[in-house]
């Protein structure tokens, strides 16, 4: 019996179309799915715990050997929705900024986004705890990611789109995370995990119909801010974002 490869997955609405497609398609059967919050996965994915997983795509320079396994991820080309700064005051008199314990690129791309596009520099808080929203409040801010965001979106009085602002800084598409490997993996079953994530494409009211989620449109959110096709444009777009992040993390 050979072995079965362990894939890591995110339990957040972004990413149900991939798994609607990976768990109605043959491939299931030649993996063991573990699900977990992004930062959670992404040091599962360092430490050997899983094979592959969709991880946030600032692991990557961490990575001693890595390998992008699919045609598709988590992306966009404008708004996403759900990666956003929240705040009660406009984005200059922001003094600071709570970070989300369970992202990490979000979190780099946040750090870029608001020295270089909003240009401010505000001081910056890692929360460990589960629920911190209740902390957006005068010139406190926050990063909120996920399912959440969908939530917040209906309290904050500002709210500024990750995505968009990235595509307003370098008019590029963003990825926030992809399938990533630890280890070479079988063609065949590269291929056979490409067209399961096509197949949950092919199949998205049924992934609305499953989600019965009523605090955003998923037909627009699926269809109009993530965008899954790992294309040339999101690889530039990627590419820009590591280098960025590689010019960030380096003493000046």
């Amino acid at each position: 019996m050979r072995n079965k490869i362990s894939v890591g997955i995110i339990d957040y609405l972004n990413v149900k179309p991939l798994l609607y497609g990976i768990k109605h398609s043959p491939v299931i059967n030649d993996i063991n799915i573990v699900a977990t919050y992004p930062s959670k996965l992404a040091a599962m994915l360092l430490s050997g715990e899983v094979d592959m997983g969709i991880v946030p795509v600032a692991i990557l320079p961490e990575m001693q050997e890595s390998y992008i396994v699919s045609d598709y991820c988590i992306g966009c080309n404008g708004p996403v929705a759900t990666v956003c700064l929240f705040s009660e005051v406009p984005v200059n008199r922001i003094e600071t900024v709570l970070l989300d314990y369970q992202s990490k690129t979000s979190v780099a791309l946040a750090k870029i986004l608001l020295e270089q596009y909003w240009q401010i520099a505000p001081e910056f808080e890692y929360v460990k705890e589960e629920e911190f929203r209740h902390r957006i409040t005068g010139a406190t801010a926050a990063v909120v990611i996920g399912d959440r965001a969908f939530e917040q979106r209906n309290k904050s009085t500002y709210i500024y789109d990750l995505g968009e602002a990235w595509k307003n800084l370098t008019g590029l598409p963003f990825v926030f995370a992809a399938w990533i490997a630890n280890k070479p993996l079988p063609d065949g079953f590269i291929h056979a995990f490409n067209e399961a994530n096509a197949f949950g494409l092919m199949h998205m009211e049924e992934v609305v119909q499953e989600s019965q989620y009523k605090l955003f449109d998923l037909n627009q959110y699926y269809k109009y801010n993530v965008n899954y096709v790992l294309d040339e444009k999101k690889k530039e777009g990627l590419a820009a974002f590591l280098l960025l992040l590689k010019q960030a993390q380096s003493p000046a």
